[in-house]
C-alpha cells in the first residue's frame, strides 16, 4: 500500500508526537494497616497477573548493605532474576548466609565488597542472616512481577507505571504468622489512578 505525501508526513508526526508525549501507566496508592491499627511498616505489595498478560523484566541494581552490625534495608522487594550485592560497611567482618527454600548461600567472612552479586532465580521470601552475629536478619521477598512496592513509615505505598489490565493483589510482611495466609485481592487496572485500603489481620508493629 502507497502512502501520499500528505499521508505519510501525519503518519511520521504522529510517531514522533507519541515519542514526545508518551503514554502515561495507571498507578495504584495502597494505605496498609495492621489489626492493631497501625500503618504497618515495611509491608510489601505486589500485583500478579491475572489476565494472562506477559509482564516485562526490569533490570534493578540491588544492594543490602551492612552497617553498625545491622542489614540496610531489612526488607527488600526484587522480581525474580534480580542480582543482590552484599557490602560490608562495618569495622567487622560478617558472614552473611540463608538455608531458605528460594536461594540457599554463603558468603564466607569478609569485609568490602563481599564478591560477586546473587541472582535470586526463585519467587518467595529468603531470610538473611549472619553467622557471626546472631541479632542480625534481613528479608528478601522475591516475585514474578515488576510492579511492586514497599510501604513506608506510615503505611502507604505507591506502585506506578501499571500495565492495564487484571492482576491479583498480594501482601507480605515478615511478621505475618506462619499460620496466616491473606488472599489475593483481584484488582483491575485502567488508565486512572486508584487508591485502596488494605487491612491485615495481623499485627505488624511493636508499640
Amino acid at each position: 500500500m502507497k502512502l501520499s505525501i500528505q499521508s505519510a508526513a501525519f503518519y511520521f508526526l504522529a510517531l514522533l508526537l507519541c515519542s514526545w508525549f508518551p503514554v502515561q501507566a495507571a498507578s495504584v496508592t495502597l494505605q496498609i494497616t495492621d489489626a492493631a491499627g497501625w500503618p504497618s511498616t515495611d509491608a510489601v505489595a505486589y500485583l500478579e497477573a491475572a489476565g494472562g498478560q506477559s509482564l516485562p523484566k526490569r533490570a534493578q541494581s540491588v544492594q543490602i548493605e551492612q552497617r553498625a552490625r545491622k542489614f540496610f534495608p531489612v526488607v527488600t522487594v526484587i522480581q525474580t532474576g534480580t542480582a543482590i550485592s552484599f557490602p560490608n560497611h562495618d569495622t567487622v567482618r560478617h558472614q552473611v548466609y540463608s538455608f531458605s527454600t528460594p536461594k540457599v548461600f554463603e558468603l564466607k567472612l569478609y569485609s568490602g565488597a563481599g564478591g560477586d552479586p546473587i541472582v535470586f532465580d526463585k519467587p518467595g521470601t529468603v531470610v538473611v542472616g549472619c553467622n557471626i552475629h546472631d541479632q542480625m536478619a534481613a528479608f528478601i521477598q522475591i516475585v514474578d512481577t515488576p510492579f511492586f512496592g514497599k510501604t513506608d513509615a506510615a503505611g502507604k505505598v505507591v506502585i506506578d507505571n501499571i500495565q492495564t489490565g487484571k492482576y491479583n493483589l498480594r501482601v507480605w510482611h515478615p511478621n505475618m504468622p506462619t499460620s496466616v495466609t491473606m488472599p489475593a485481592q483481584p484488582v483491575t487496572v485502567a488508565n486512572s489512578d486508584q487508591a485502596l485500603p488494605i487491612l491485615l489481620t495481623f499485627k505488624t508493629e511493636k508499640k
